[in-house]
């Protein structure tokens, strides 16, 4: 990647901190910065235009080859997986299909005691960190009401075929639910090539933006067959509100796009730090990111394996990520530890998992390596 060292300049954590955790929570580039602290100026003198939280729509619809009607401004991830499992239809004996790996947003919207007792959730038990579509096609069948997965898993950073998965679900008759937040930023996501029906994410990790903003995709087809739980002022046609008059309260007139999941008001104070994130990823390219991103954590594990560390994370090309987890004797003492030198890690599946960013730097990943050399 061209101008790594100018790129690294709109990263002040750069100057203090080798910051290896985009996995858990990304502090923010200087654009994002600068964003929120001009909208909050012009906010605080009514100066100027109000910025639009839906110019985040349009480039995250564009960052995922979406259309900006299938995209729903949601407060975050769990949020969007909430609205996903709310719009679904739980016929008598039916199932939804998932995996020992995931994150518990990913499994919490069908462990609720309601739908517990209407929905058999099943487990496709990862084999040493991977998950293999042969295990889906024997769990889903025709009762499967939705696979519910992440792109990528957090504890390790396997990458899921989500176009193998959702050829089987879809053979089925069952929705393709997919968890974006530890790929969307990192790697190309692209609903409409992988099938998918619903996807959520969060901006604060991979997206670079700030907590209080993620996005939910709605395939297009789907919109107007889902009902919302809980609808609100953001979710009705526009002829609905009169700034003079009284606002139409005797009809429940929702828009025809996937803004009918919205409620009340968004953190714009959010989405205006989303919106700056995603020109940063747009104007980089997220095709460029990909490649710096797999470069690094490619790197990373071929210099673990040669220092005789166990890796979590599985080699072959097609399964990784940005994410690399390897295993040491107490990962919460040796992250502490790493902590206090300036290099921030994270802890998670009894080793230790390493997330770089594009703007990361192999000398990163060899101090990294040395000084955990130092401590084993």
């Amino acid at each position: 990647m061209k101008d790594v060292d100018q790129i690294r300049k709109m990263f002040p954590i750069t100057k203090k901190k080798v910051f290896l955790n985009h996995a858990g929570v990304t502090p923010p580039p200087t654009p994002v910065r600068d964003a929120v602290h001009t909208h909050l100026d012009k906010y605080s003198l009514l100066e100027g235009e109000p910025d639009d939280p839906n110019e985040s729509r349009k480039l995250f619809a564009k960052l995922v080859n979406a259309e900006p009607l299938e995209i729903a401004l949601v407060p975050n991830t769990s949020t969007g997986l909430n609205i996903a499992a709310n719009a679904l239809r739980y016929p008598r004996g039916c199932n939804v299909v998932t995996t020992d790996l995931e994150f518990p947003a990913v499994t919490y919207p069908w462990l609720r005691e309601r739908m517990k007792r209407r929905v058999e959730l099943r487990y496709v038990k990862s084999i040493r960190g991977k998950l293999f579509v042969e295990d889906f096609e024997e769990a889903v069948d025709d009762q499967t009401v939705a696979v519910t997965v992440s792109h990528v898993e957090y504890p390790n950073g396997f990458r899921n075929n989500l176009r193998a998965l959702a050829e089987i679900a879809h053979d089925h008759g069952a929705a393709f639910i997919v968890d974006a937040c530890q790929s969307a930023g990192a790697l190309r996501v692209e609903v409409e090539r992988d099938g998918v029906d619903f996807l959520a994410t969060s901006c604060y990790k991979w997206l670079l933006g700030p907590s209080g903003a993620g996005f939910l995709y709605v395939r297009r087809e789907l919109i107007d067959k889902c009902e919302p739980v809980f609808v609100g002022y953001e979710g009705v046609k526009p002829d609905v509100f009169n700034t003079v008059e009284l606002w139409n309260n005797r009809e429940l007139m929702l828009v025809d796009s996937a803004s009918r999941f919205q409620t009340g008001g968004l953190s714009t104070l959010s989405f205006v730090g989303a919106t700056a994130a995603l020109r940063l990823i747009h104007d980089v390219g997220p095709d460029v990111i990909e490649k710096r991103v797999t470069g690094l954590a490619g790197h990373l594990l071929k210099r673990l394996k040669e220092e005789g560390f166990w890796l979590q994370t599985p080699e072959e090309p097609e399964y990784c990520s940005g994410i690399v987890n390897f295993l040491v004797k107490d990962p919460g003492e040796m992250v502490g530890q790493l902590r206090h030198k300036g290099i921030v890690v994270s802890a998670r599946m009894n080793g230790v998992r390493v997330s770089p960013h594009f703007y990361n730097t192999e000398g990163e990943l060899e101090r990294l390596i040395d000084e955990v050399k130092g401590l084993k």
